[in-house]
């Protein structure tokens, strides 16, 4: 259980300190504020009418919410590569320590901008007011006349209301409001307070120092640039040196020749060990040596075995 544990703050560290991705989530969660203030001032339109004020407020707080986790989920690398994992070796070959890291970070990214869209709604208010306004008790209003019910009450958020009942209406307005800010800070509160706990749990059960921590993230961050750039490069030539073969030659601007008179089409490889590069990259030890990710762990494993053996692409 405490290797369990401490495999999954390794992971998380992974990502908690990764500048790239705090970034990326911070624009996200400015984006689904933008568009939900949007939203807001041109689309939303309460309907002002029992029974459908309820159905339509509860629909714009959820519904856009579940959408954008599930885009997030859809756009998170990490799915695709449990997909792959299953696909290819599956269930009884995936540990469950690998699973659960997998989908912590898969609903922990998704999860920015649902709740931030949840939050923003809340606080402002008008989609809480617009479906629960009709069940405001009357009895819990003074003066209330006893011939208006819930159709009433419905049209509040509309301001569609007899003049005797306007102070009403406001005095239901701010009530929904201050309820739903209050729902919405709460909510905020209790998810600060989550990633704080995470991020302490993760300082205490993870076996490296910060600097240790530190430079693992950074070689990290640096493997997968570095491999992006040179797997751009090689799919390049790669894909030059099969168009020379169909059409005799191939058209190539200055610096596309300067890349290939500096790795040649003859020489370079074209068949790789994919699938034993294939993982999540977590912090291991190997008789005390460090392995920060599976290329590097499929390094070290060749060292002693000469030539890098050719495998199917």
């Amino acid at each position: 259980m405490a290797t369990f544990i401490t495999e999954i703050f390794n992971f998380l560290s992974l990502f908690s300190m990764n500048k790239d991705s705090l970034l990326f989530n911070g624009l996200v969660a400015l984006g689904t504020l933008g568009t939900e203030e949007l939203f807001s001032f041109i689309v939303f339109n309460c309907p002002c009418s029992p029974s459908l004020n309820y159905k339509y407020g509860m629909t714009v707080i959820i519904v856009p919410a579940l959408a954008l986790f599930f885009m997030g989920v859809i756009w998170n690398n990490h799915t695709w590569k449990l997909v792959d994992e299953y696909h290819m070796r599956g269930i009884k070959n995936f540990s469950a320590a690998a699973t659960f890291l997998l989908f912590g970070s898969i609903v922990g990214w998704a999860s920015v901008a649902p709740i931030t869209w949840s939050v923003i709604s809340l606080l402002h208010g008008e989609a809480y007011i617009c479906a629960l306004s009709e069940f405001v008790k009357p009895s819990s209003m003074d003066n209330f006349p006893t011939k208006y019910g819930a159709e009433v009450l419905a049209k509040f958020p509309c301001k569609d209301v007899p003049a005797n009942l306007t102070k009403l209406s406001d005095e239901v307005t701010r009530r929904l409001r201050y309820e739903s800010q209050l729902f919405g800070w709460v909510f905020l509160s209790i998810v600060v307070i989550l990633v704080l706990v995470t991020k302490c749990l993760k300082h205490c059960c993870l076996p490296l120092s910060c600097r240790q921590e530190a430079y693992w993230v950074q070689y990290c961050s640096n493997e997968d640039k570095l491999f992006r750039r040179t797997a751009e490069v090689h799919s390049k030539i790669q894909a030059a040196k099969n168009v020379k073969k169909f059409f005799g030659f191939v058209a190539l601007d200055k610096e596309e020749k300067e890349l290939v008179q500096e790795f040649p089409m003859d020489s370079i490889q074209l068949s790789f060990p994919w699938n034993d590069i294939k993982g999540v990259d977590i912090y291991q030890e190997n008789k005390s040596f460090p392995l920060y990710s599976c290329l590097h762990k499929w390094a070290k494993e060749m060292e002693g075995k000469g030539p890098t053996p050719e495998a199917m692409v």
